[in-house]
């Protein structure tokens, strides 16, 4: 099956007073269908920079993207992102929230609002339809976001640390959502996250990058069996994947 997204030495500079900032720098990767891929490094190394290009929201100094066999020139509805704050429009309810890109499409009401409910269903908010967000936690903040990231359907779905502005628990509560959401709809996901143990439970694969400019330096596959439970970030396969992923970042981080 030909991959979802492909990059191709993509390469991305800033203009500054003294020239040009390199935030990344021949990055090349795919990605397949139904995929969970994770990308970590230090701080600075252009992650959400490069989820903003796959996204379509910049264009790259350098290189391409193909997404769906096209080159990804715009934002394209079939893409849905979800950053680390929900920027939820507070006068607008649960169930009005995420309608907005449906309405915003034209989708008519009745059947926005009927979406919106089904997704409401999905990411385990029934009964809050009709709550503004001054009066919702952190973690179902995140939960509206990602609903309406998944309202158009999308075939991907980016995540910009999307759990970062978390506590511990609520974090690993919505992970285990998180994988819940993707197991029954298996849409190809992309998630940027600082937590290596996080990158492991989640992901298929782990893409770790190296300080600025941000390369792709190593690959780390995770075989553990799905579905995930959090008694498996205890065993010692856990812990030695974990490790694969440390030492990648610290290898990178002294070669800097």
């Amino acid at each position: 099956m030909p991959p979802i997204l492909s990059l191709r030495h993509i390469s991305l500079a800033y203009p500054t007073g003294d020239g040009e900032l390199l935030a990344l720098a021949d990055v090349s990767f795919d990605v397949a269908p139904g995929e969970f891929v994770c990308i970590v490094g230090p701080s600075g190394c252009g992650k959400s920079s490069l989820l903003r290009l796959m996204a379509g929201l910049h264009p790259p100094t350098a290189g391409e993207i193909i997404f769906e066999g096209e080159p990804l020139t715009r934002p394209r509805r079939r893409i849905g992102v979800v950053f680390q704050k929900a920027n939820l429009m507070p006068w607008r309810t649960v169930r009005q929230n995420i309608a907005l890109p449906l309405e915003l499409g034209g989708v008519p009401a009745q059947e926005a609002a009927s979406r919106a409910n089904d997704l409401i269903e999905l990411v385990g908010l029934t009964g809050f339809e009709t709550v503004h967000p001054h009066k919702l936690s952190g973690g179902m903040e995140q939960r509206v976001a990602i609903a309406r990231a998944l309202s158009q359907d999308p075939d991907v779905l980016l995540l910009d640390e999307p759990f970062g502005a978390l506590d511990a628990l609520t974090r690993e509560r919505m992970g285990l959502e998180l994988l819940r959401i993707w197991d029954r709809q298996r849409k190809t996901v992309v998630m940027v996250t600082h937590s290596i143990s996080e990158a492991v439970f989640l992901a298929d694969r782990v893409l770790v990058f190296s300080p600025r400019p941000g390369c792709l330096r190593a690959e780390v596959p995770v075989p553990l069996r799905r579905p995930r439970a959090l008694n498996q970030t205890h065993s010692a396969a856990f812990g030695e994947l974990a490790m694969q992923v440390r030492a990648a970042i610290e290898m990178q981080a002294a070669i800097k």
